[in-house]
């Protein structure tokens, strides 16, 4: 059974379940992606920090258990919320990919890394580390509510919330 889920997670489209289940919403965000990983799908847990990495740092430490850090950043294009050396911790501690409402940097490391990361863009300019942000908590962006739990499935065509399985 758990050889049919990792060919239908490396196989899905994000057009083909959002008709196939249309209580799924589309986040309208024109994200990127960055990540070596270009289709990726698992529960959400979110974060919520303004040009501050410090709780995005802290969960990619954790085992991912194929899961999907949710990032609101607010937005901003000031300080990236992901850099190389976060991406492959999370890579490594099994975390499927990330979806960031903010930028990242260090994207040809990223590229290369097995991990699927989808953000606004990218800066070169890192963030402070002040320990500051929300964690497991509702976020509201790109005219969706995700909260911890939720499914995301994400691609090069963007990423869906369900609050049910779609896979």
């Amino acid at each position: 059974m758990k050889q049919t889920r990792e060919i239908a997670v490396t196989t899905f489209s994000t057009p083909d379940l959002s008709d196939a289940a249309p209580e799924a919403l589309a986040i309208e965000l024109p994200f990127g992606n960055y990540g070596g990983r270009k289709r990726f799908s698992g529960a959400a847990v979110t974060i919520k920090c303004h040009e501050d990495n410090s709780l995005v740092k802290a969960c990619v430490g954790e085992p991912g258990e194929g899961r999907v850090i949710v990032v609101d950043g607010g937005g901003s294009r000031r300080r990236a919320l992901l850099g190389d050396m976060l991406a492959e911790q999370a890579a490594a501690n099994g975390w499927a990919g990330l979806v960031i409402n903010g930028v990242i940097r260090d994207v040809d490391e990223i590229g290369a890394t097995e991990l699927g990361v989808q953000a606004l863009g990218t800066v070169p300019v890192k963030t402070d580390k002040r320990g500051e942000g929300q964690r497991d908590i509702a976020l509201h962006f790109g005219g969706v509510v995700i909260e911890a739990g939720d499914f995301i499935y994400a691609d090069n065509n963007g990423v869906l919330v369900s609050k049910r399985p779609l896979l």
